[in-house]
């Protein structure tokens, strides 16, 4: 009977670590989903289901020779998966760091959000009424490590002075892009993957590929401004939205790149 307390205490401890256990894996997998999102991955993830699916309803409806074919291709999965997720693979376990943990964790404040998207449209129909291209990048839950790295680092507050002085014409970055991350310029002068698509619309110029190009791979949200013709552009999921006003381009990007909840309290100090 002395050991009924020693047993109900050991059962105890072995739920709230079973709890745990639970809690840890569900939020790695959590973690894993926001790598993931805005890029390839889901849709690859997507085309196995539906081939697990039609070897199952074959199966089912005895589709004998659909079912023995795909029965060839099943065996080649995890060498197929390490083939077309190879870039996935190797971006989340560079991303397998402090980062990988605290993404999402840092959120602005509402007062922060508006000053910085403030800034980006001001700075925005100034270089558009100059007619000086401009990419503006901003990183949502798909890591732009990668892209940030092609530029010079600079961890800075979003200003419309900054922002107009590392698109001048003049200067060694105006033709690269900058990207903003949790509301400061990380890196300017930043190189874009353009777009592969087979057609593209020839009105589309580099830049605007290089815009394509970045929401093809992650879920980034771009701003363009052309050189030729001072239109403003959104690019986002692959689609090009043009002709932005002020007006249209404040609530877009509101929209888009608004956090899904905000850090409450005074303002973050400018670092």
């Amino acid at each position: 009977m002395g050991d009924q307390p020693a047993l109900h205490a050991l059962r105890g401890i072995g739920l709230w670590l079973g709890v745990l256990d639970i809690l840890v894996v569900a939020y790695l997998l959590y973690r894993l989903l926001l790598l993931a999102r805005g890029t390839r991955a889901l849709q690859i993830l997507g085309g196995l289901g539906t081939l697990l699916l039609a070897l199952y309803v074959s199966d089912k409806f005895r589709l004998d020779t659909l079912n023995w074919l795909l029965k060839q291709i099943v065996p080649l999965g995890p060498v197929a998966i390490v083939i077309l997720f190879y870039p996935e693979l190797r971006h989340a376990l560079e991303e397998f760091g402090p980062r990988f943990w605290t993404r999402g964790l840092n959120l602005l404040n509402r007062e922060d959000f508006s000053e910085m998207i403030s800034s980006v449209v001001a700075a925005t129909m100034v270089l558009s009424a100059k007619r000086i291209g401009a990419l503006i990048v901003f990183e949502r839950q798909t890591g732009l490590d990668e892209v940030i790295a092609t530029g010079v680092a600079l961890d800075a507050a979003v200003s419309i002075e900054l922002l107009e002085t590392l698109f001048y014409k003049g200067t060694t970055l105006h033709d690269g892009a900058v990207v903003i991350r949790q509301g400061r310029i990380v890196s300017a002068g930043c190189i874009l993957p353009l777009t592969d698509r087979p057609k593209v619309d020839a009105h589309v110029h580099t830049r605007h590929k290089a815009a394509l190009g970045m929401t093809d791979n992650s879920d980034a949200v771009v701003v363009v401004v052309s050189e030729e013709t001072g239109t403003i552009s959104i690019a986002v999921e692959g689609k090009l939205l043009r002709g932005q006003s002020e007006t249209s381009l404040r609530e877009r990007l509101t929209q888009l790149v608004q956090p899904p909840d905000f850090l409450p309290g005074r303002r973050r100090e400018s670092r």
